[in-house]
């Protein structure tokens, strides 16, 4: 796939902020260390799966030492109709008492010291440090993955390659709001199975599309 020069990056995301401004994650969160323990509950789940679950849980446990309080198995009864449940909670009791040991009870505001935390991987960690300490990182999960090396917008196979791919043809402005732009695309739009194409914004610049074209008229 031919990657899309900075002209097109550069329209593709005025695009995606015409249509939305001000994106936000659908992950609903009270603070810092919810938004953290939703982000890892969402590995391999659906954000609405999630906050059904959070809903109630948050109401009992929205600190860590609350979480550490509830252990496992009070846990688990909130999160077990999420996939991995008996692994993530596992994982947000740990967790909950590496924030209280190692940052008194406050989530850090860096990726080295994020991924130091159970379940906390570099995905988890950038979305994380974007929406909670507005920095301008690429979180890359499995929509962005799949539709940016699609579109022409990254080159890549792995996530690491993505995000590096991203932060170096993205400018520095479109950032902030990039992923989720591109996850929201991802989800709604640009879908595994049936694209829809036709309602696309960007269907003119994406590289896929536009390679589908040329197909059809040879």
């Amino acid at each position: 796939m031919r990657l899309l020069n900075k002209d097109q990056i550069i329209e593709l995301m005025e695009r995606f902020k015409k249509e939305n401004p001000n994106p936000k994650s659908e992950l609903d969160y009270k603070n810092p260390f919810t938004l953290l323990v939703a982000v890892v509950l969402s590995a391999q789940a659906t954000d609405k799966s999630v906050n059904l679950a959070t809903k109630e849980l948050f109401k009992v446990a929205d600190t860590p030492q609350k979480m550490l309080s509830l252990g496992v198995d009070g846990l688990i009864p909130y999160i077990k109709s999420i996939g991995l449940y008996r692994n993530k909670a596992a994982h947000i009791i740990e967790l909950s008492k590496q924030l209280i040991q190692n940052f008194g009870s406050e989530v850090p505001d860096t990726k080295e010291k994020l991924m130091t935390l159970a379940g906390v991987g570099g995905k988890t960690a950038n979305v994380v440090l974007n929406v909670i300490f507005h920095k301008p990182v690429m979180p890359v999960d499995t929509h962005l993955l799949r539709i940016c090396p699609k579109i022409g917008l990254a080159e890549g196979t792995t996530p690491e390659q993505v995000e590096k791919s991203l932060l170096e043809r993205i400018p520095e402005k479109y950032l902030m709001d990039a992923h989720h732009w591109l996850l929201l695309h991802g989800r709604y739009v640009c879908t595994a199975r049936n694209p829809k194409c036709n309602e696309c914004i960007i269907s003119d610049i994406c590289g896929a599309h536009r390679q589908a074209q040329r197909q059809q008229k040879e």
